[in-house]
């Protein structure tokens, strides 16, 4: 006899604290699954207020308006006769905790608290919960009145239990809980949990998702089972990317996943599963029945529902859903596509009317303005679709007026032309060929572009600078100082943040668009902003930037494949041009160079970020890795300097961390002083002790060769 089971999982694109759009999109997967057959229903983490709501978690009015929207889903029996798993914070005993909330034909079966906290990186869930750290415990939990009135409950279970269908046995995983050696899985199955259900709030990170497949994969190839992940999708207030591909696995094989990157507010991903094949798996396997025996017992809270159906059992046509292979994207595809969701979702819930952004024809900046490329594609294919929610939000952001009441794009270079502006803000120390370079790449993606020079406005600063002190500075070029040739530098950048803000305000205005600003998109790189090679409060200070956390080598392997795979051939320009800032005046003898500037390349910045973050090394630490890495190439002496090079340098420029463009998160050794890289920003930038040790082991290490 087969128990086949038909289950959803789903993807939702939730906003921390927009209670009635999550709501909205709560419902609408609740009514897709059941519409699919599904008889258990499972959704993101924290889903009812918004994973990212942090420090208003802390507030009485969150958890009030939870509760809140719960009640609405208790109250509409349209939701009956399906087991709903959702999630949102409880405070119980004066105590906050981050629950799973488990319901049932308007009557609640189980609250389940988080008992293993996501605590490092960009998560900081122990600042507003506390842990449930009592494993396969439970106590009741008086309900708030005005919902104890909607179920008919004084008080319901909350804790450690699994829970018990008339045909399976479900037990609760909470995202971080998957990551930790004791997984609660484990216990949970030996105790008889045919089906783990695990609500995420996972970000996106490049090189990550396979990580997190293969954890579950593992989980349910070792234990046997049924595996339900949900996560939710998009940004939904600040720089994470929470990256879908909520999934259904059974003992270790794949039947479904959604997609990673979209722009869709609603994805639910179903399977039909087998639970007879879950229980033939695991009684095959002696050893898994020996640990079952001695197995910890968990409570069990009984949930009135039948999974699947006996009459499935006369029904041929009724097939369990058959294992996938899972297509992992690459980087480069991560980066073009993650950005892009990120972009497109900040834009229609900012309620601006569009982007602009300094076009200097430099690869970063290529690589800004075609990730909005992507985004716009995204956009037309989703309005092809019949996205009806992509269409109302195109409409609203370019302007009705403009657009017509009925207006669908046709084409990513149509909607750019609405939408996204580019600027090449010319001095006399531009080249030709980046200006060229520029223009061409908004004439492909279809930009609006301006082209300017900008020489009168840096001119009149420095004519203020010579009236008021009596004193011209000049270009070391010119025989200047140092401190002359920065300072004419940054007069440069710091005026094309000011021009670009000027024209974000007053653009769509020339335009007759609307009456609404542009959002002023930035282009440093994270390798840029470890280092500091950038001018504090220039045209890096924007509103967003895409790709602030993405190494200069995966930008360029990015630039490479939007080459290939998006059909713009002037891409190839870019990856041939030396980068170069282009702020002093050029000569036969001199061509200003980033990498030459920075006493470093760009991938030895990326071996130092890796360093320093990932591997938590100080300076005598990544020395002494550095030799085993770079020894071979490069002598002791020339390691220490490039180790202490790169301390004095990030050290002296921590500050510009402060004031960075909020930006997209996507790499593990980003510098980001927001939230995710927590260290000082006035140092002692002479390391003294630190360099001394180094010196040390050079010292010995001569002395051993000698």
């Amino acid at each position: 006899m087969v128990h086949y089971a038909t289950v959803a999982t789903c993807t939702l694109n939730q906003w921390a604290l927009d209670f009635t759009g999550n709501y909205e999109r709560i419902r609408a997967s609740i009514i897709q699954a059941k519409a699919a057959g599904a008889k258990l229903r499972i959704g993101p983490e924290l889903e009812i207020p918004g994973y990212g709501c942090y420090d208003h978690f802390l507030e009485r009015d969150t958890v009030q308006h939870s509760w809140e929207i719960l009640g609405k889903l208790l109250e509409d029996r349209e939701l009956y006769d399906i087991l709903i798993d959702t999630g949102m914070p409880v405070l119980h005993r004066d105590t906050r905790f981050n629950c799973r909330v488990l319901i049932l034909n308007g009557a609640i079966v189980l609250i389940r608290p988080k008992m293993y906290l996501a605590n490092d990186g960009n998560y900081r869930e122990m600042r507003w919960f506390s842990p449930w750290s009592r494993t396969a415990e439970t106590e009741q939990m008086l309900l708030p009145r005005f919902i104890a009135k909607i179920t008919g409950q004084r008080s319901v279970t909350l804790g450690d239990a699994l829970i018990s269908t008339e045909d399976a046995c479900i037990g609760v995983e909470l995202c971080e809980e998957l990551f930790t050696p004791e997984s609660p899985h484990i216990s949970m199955s030996l105790d008889g949990a045919e089906i783990i259900i695990n609500s995420s709030g996972s970000h996106h990170e490049l090189r990550k998702l396979k990580r997190r497949v293969e954890l579950i994969r593992e989980a349910t190839l070792k234990c046997g089972g049924i595996y339900l992940y949900a996560n939710q999708k998009g940004c939904d207030g600040d720089r994470l990317y929470y990256d879908g591909s909520a999934m259904i696995l059974v003992n270790g094989e794949v039947l479904a996943i959604g997609e990673q990157f979209g722009i869709s507010d609603v994805e639910v991903t179903i399977a039909t599963v087998d639970l007879s094949a879950v229980r033939s798996f695991r009684a095959a396997i002696s050893s898994r029945s020996m640990q079952a025996v001695r197995a910890t017992r968990y409570p069990r809270v009984v949930a009135d529902i039948s999974l699947s159906a006996e009459w499935i059992n006369f029904d041929h046509s009724v097939r369990p859903t058959n294992p996938i292979e899972v297509r992992f994207h690459e980087p480069a595809e991560e980066v073009n596509l993650g950005p892009a969701c990120w972009l497109w979702d900040y834009l229609r819930r900012s309620q601006q009317g569009g982007f602009f952004l300094p076009l200097s024809g430099g690869i970063d900046s290529c690589s800004t303005a075609v990730i909005v490329h992507s985004m716009c594609r995204l956009v037309v294919e989703s309005c092809k679709r019949g996205d009806q929610q992509t269409i109302k939000d195109v409409r609203r952001c370019i302007g009705e007026n403009k657009a017509g009441m009925e207006y669908i794009p046709q084409s990513p270079q149509e909607l750019a032309g609405l939408l996204f502006h580019t600027c090449f803000m010319g001095t006399q120390n531009s080249s030709r060929e980046t200006r060229s370079r520029a223009k061409k790449l908004a004439e492909a993606i279809g930009s609006y572009h301006i082209d300017l020079d900008m020489d009168s406005v840096v001119l009149a600063i420095v004519s203020l600078f010579t009236f008021v002190m009596g004193a011209t500075p000049k270009y070391a070029a010119q025989g200047g100082s140092n401190a002359e040739n920065l300072a004419l530098q940054n007069i440069q950048s710091r005026l094309r943040m000011l021009l670009a803000y000027l024209f974000a305000a007053l653009l769509p205005w020339i335009r007759g668009l609307h009456s609404r600003s542009l959002l002023v998109l930035g282009s440093a790189n994270v390798d840029e902003c470890l280092r500091g090679y950038f001018t504090k409060y220039d045209c890096s200070s924007a509103d967003l930037n895409p790709i602030g956390s993405i190494g200069k080598s995966d930008l360029r392997r990015y630039i490479a494949f939007a080459r290939d795979q998006m059909d713009l051939p002037v891409l190839a320009e870019f990856l041939e041009a030396t980068p170069s800032a282009e702020l002093v005046p050029y000569s036969e003898d001199y061509m200003q160079s980033d990498e030459v500037e920075m006493g470093m390349s760009y991938e030895e910045l990326r071996v130092f970020g890796r360093l320093r973050k990932i591997e938590r090394c100080g300076p005598h630490s990544m020395f002494t890795q550095l030799l085993h890495i770079w020894g071979d190439d490069m002598l002791p002496e020339m390691i220490a300097d490039k180790v202490k090079r790169f301390f004095y340098y990030y050290s002296i420029n921590r500050h510009k961390m402060t004031t960075i463009t909020p930006a997209y998160h996507a790499e593990t050794y980003s510098p980001d002083d927001n939230r995710f890289d927590m260290r000082q920003f006035l140092y002692n930038s002479n390391w003294s002790w630190q360099f001394q040790s180094i010196d040390k082991v050079v010292a010995r290490i001569k002395q051993r060769e000698a």
